[in-house]
């Protein structure tokens, strides 16, 4: 099993609930801002120490739920600041960016850190697209084009033009390149149908975010199979990762009672704002295909709070790696029998989860659950390259 490490950096100074979005930044403290991002700079660093594969940094605005508006800087960081480790960038936001940029930003992340991206193509969550003043309803058209487009950036070696419905380029020849060739890893949502069939027809890593339940994980990762198969390609164990919530401690109850008031934080305070703008968003644009994808994605993020599933069910089969080492390394083995998955992503600093309680997570993986752990899925997914 390969794993990497997600922090959304939030800001954890503000205990409002409900609070409207965009969500004003006058409760922001600037010197305490400083503490924090050093604070999550160090800890993003201490990841590689801990043994994770990749480190991974992502993009949101105008809300304390994460403090990246711009994940390349983070990532340039981290590739200076690292040796081994792979630079996720889980990553841009395609549809609301330009993507010369992000292909310039890119290909500067894995020449900085000696070819180690990782290159995430996301499409964001609902209310990015308010925060840019973007269409929703053109995301999924913007969303490839944009793919294409970088992806020619990277691979096209005379200076080319490009007109195409969202985005026209006279002459494009970027410096630097790559050290990746032909292509870094490319990372994509998997989460809906549409998302599906776009990030196979890119072969991306499949990302699997809010399961519900084993059923809706294995369901996902056929779908992308299929769509996979109908591109020409046979996805194996390290096209997919699953994202979980980790909380290790030396007893259940210590990490149950961790996770969820974490869980609760990252809900009911953080996320405040940006239900009010995603229902927004969801309610008056085409952001999803249809009603009834509208309708399951809503549910899903439903279940990861307080429907479906209790914590300890959630618990016991493996949607949250919660509890002692070994209950983690059991939950572990639980994911990859279920799934068949060779990559696991974990998010440990949720909500305001103490710092002190994130680093304990983390030597609790280094020293016990990823060295039980770490064979799973490697003879499959040898098999498979």
């Amino acid at each position: 099993m390969r794993y990497s490490y997600t922090h959304h950096m939030p800001y954890t100074d503000i205990d409002r609930a409900g609070q409207d979005w965009p969500v004003p930044n006058k409760q922001f403290d600037p010197q305490k801002g400083v503490k924090m991002f050093k604070a999550y700079i160090k800890d993003k660093i201490y990841a590689e120490q801990a043994g994770f594969d990749w480190i991974g940094c992502n993009e949101h605005h105008m809300s304390p739920y994460g403090l990246m508006p711009n994940p390349n800087l983070v990532g340039a960081v981290l590739a200076h600041q690292t040796t081994k480790a792979g630079i996720l960038q889980s990553g841009n936001i395609l549809p609301i960016a330009n993507p010369i940029r992000v292909a310039e930003e890119y290909a500067m992340i894995d020449v900085l850190s000696g070819g180690r991206l990782i290159a995430g193509f996301m499409r964001g969550i609902p209310h990015e697209y308010i925060a840019y003043n973007e269409p929703p309803s053109e995301s999924y058209s913007r969303m490839n084009e944009a793919v294409e487009l970088i992806k020619k950036c990277w691979t096209e070696t005379e200076p080319f033009g490009w007109e195409g419905e969202h985005y026209q380029f006279r002459a494009v020849s970027i410096w630097p390149k790559p050290v990746q060739q032909p292509l870094p890893p490319i990372l994509m949502s998997a989460a809906s149908e549409q998302s599906a069939k776009l990030a196979a027809k890119h072969r991306a890593i499949a990302g699997l975010l809010a399961l519900s339940d084993m059923d809706d994980g294995r369901r996902s990762m056929e779908r992308y199979r299929t769509f996979a198969r109908e591109y020409g390609w046979e996805p194996g164990p390290l096209d997919f990762t699953v994202g979980l919530n980790c909380c290790i401690a030396p007893t259940k109850d210590e990490a149950i009672k961790i996770l969820k008031s974490g869980q609760e934080y990252f809900f009911g305070v953080l996320g405040g704002g940006i239900r009010t703008a995603q229902k927004l968003v969801v309610q008056k644009t085409r952001y999803y295909q249809d009603q009834k994808t509208a309708k399951e994605q809503a549910k899903k993020f439903v279940n990861m709070r307080m429907g479906g599933l209790s914590f300890e069910e959630k618990m016991e089969c493996g949607l949250m790696i919660c509890g002692t080492p070994d209950m983690a390394i059991e939950q572990i083995h639980t994911v990859h029998k279920e799934l068949g998955n060779a990559r696991i992503g974990l998010s440990i600093k949720i909500g305001n989860v103490l710092d002190e309680h994130v680093t304990r997570t983390l030597d609790y993986l280094r020293d016990e659950v990823f060295p039980a752990t770490r064979h799973l899925g490697e003879e499959e997914a040898q098999a498979a390259q």
